[in-house]
């Protein structure tokens, strides 16, 4: 604990540094609170540079949250395409039409009702009522938890045995309950610029008299490097489907697995993120020909035998969390496409104007290099 007036010298280095050189982000423009839970929840684990450009888009087309929540669903999921991590946008408009319905168009002030929000949490809901409404509400994410780590030569895993909930309580000591707002973003400004995993930049911090860490020489230390999920490899193959008019065929987003525990590491709903998709399988790599054809002619043809050649392309790379993908397209042609109950026929450079993850763009990326090599 830091004495009163080492206190106030803290929040003052610290607030004096946040007005001098804080990066100028679009949502830092504004105190409109749907603008501001957007940010938030497009920042969650994503760079800042990928951010902005979405972040545009998205909030010229969905100015407000009645806007969002009246708009279709693909069209959002499409906005959202490359960004990643597509749950995200589907609770934004759950939660959208929920604030619209129950809370007449406005984010709640009261913090209980913004974590009855889909994909709203105590970083979240802390984060968007500080910075927008002026709550006294301290934020605690990865960046302010190394923070308080250093300035407490707090060592060990930061999420292991109460040592999170230790530092939410020294954060919300720390808090400047005069300006919550700027006080959140100059600690998360500082853990994202400054005091970064790797070499920090101790002789910039405007509060590093007070860092336990750097005195003791620990600031490489800490926080504790978190044990990684093992690696799982995982080997898919997509066909794509090309007819004579150049048009294709995508399946439409799968369903959810019924229950949370039936999905498995190469479950393929996930793995397309739910969205519109080219008939994709989980296949050996040694016999992925031999699986997607047997695939295709189940599924897809209908058929006991198929005349259409598989022409495997070049493979591409893909990770999702701690899955990584190897996917093989096969460019298959045929004078017709087959009919498949709920699957969209469109022409192939016309499938990256509408809902797809990015494992199915790389793929129809590949398939339009494969009939065009010139494109290489």
């Amino acid at each position: 604990m830091l004495s009163a007036p080492a206190l106030t010298r803290f929040r003052n280095n610290l607030l004096v540094w946040f007005s001098q050189f804080q990066r100028d982000l679009p949502w830092r423009r504004t105190r409109d609170p749907y603008r501001i839970w957007l940010s938030e929840i497009m920042l969650q684990q994503t760079r800042v540079a990928a951010v902005i450009p979405y972040y545009e888009r998205f909030a010229q087309r969905f100015p407000t949250v009645q806007s969002l929540a009246e708009a279709p669903g693909e069209e959002v999921l499409g906005l959202w395409s490359g960004l990643g991590y597509y749950s995200r946008a589907r609770n934004l408009q759950k939660a959208a039409q929920k604030i619209v319905a129950e809370h007449g168009g406005e984010f709640p002030r009261d913090s209980d009702a913004a974590l009855a929000l889909p994909g709203i949490g105590a970083y979240t809901a802390a984060a968007i009522l500080s910075i927008a409404y002026q709550e006294k509400l301290a934020v605690l994410d990865g960046n302010v938890a190394r923070v308080l780590a250093r300035l407490g030569a707090v060592r060990g895993d930061l999420r292991a045995n109460g040592t999170w909930a230790k530092l939410q309580k020294t954060a919300n000591q720390l808090l400047d309950v005069n300006m919550p707002g700027n006080w959140n973003q100059a600690m998360m400004e500082l853990g994202a610029t400054l005091c970064t995993p790797r070499s920090p930049q101790c002789l910039l911090c405007p509060i590093s008299e007070f860092c336990e860490g750097r005195k003791r020489g620990l600031t490489d230390e800490i926080p504790a490097k978190r044990v990684k999920r093992e690696t799982v490899e995982i080997t898919l193959a997509a066909l794509v489907l090309v007819d004579t008019s150049g048009k294709t065929l995508l399946l439409p987003p799968p369903r959810k697995a019924k229950h949370a525990g039936a999905a498995n590491a190469d479950d393929v709903p996930t793995l397309v993120s739910r969205m519109w998709h080219f008939p994709t399988m989980s296949v050996k790599r040694e016999s992925a020909a031999a699986d997607s054809r047997n695939f295709a002619r189940k599924s897809i043809f209908k058929s006991k035998k198929i005349s259409a050649e598989f022409v495997a392309l070049k493979p591409a790379r893909h990770a999702v969390t701690y899955r990584s993908v190897t996917v093989i397209p096969f460019l298959v042609r045929v004078t017709k496409l087959p009919k498949v109950s709920g699957a969209r026929a469109l022409a192939l450079q016309g499938v990256h104007e509408i809902a797809i993850s990015n494992l199915t763009r790389k793929v129809a990326r590949a398939a339009e290099r494969g009939i065009s090599p010139a494109r290489d």
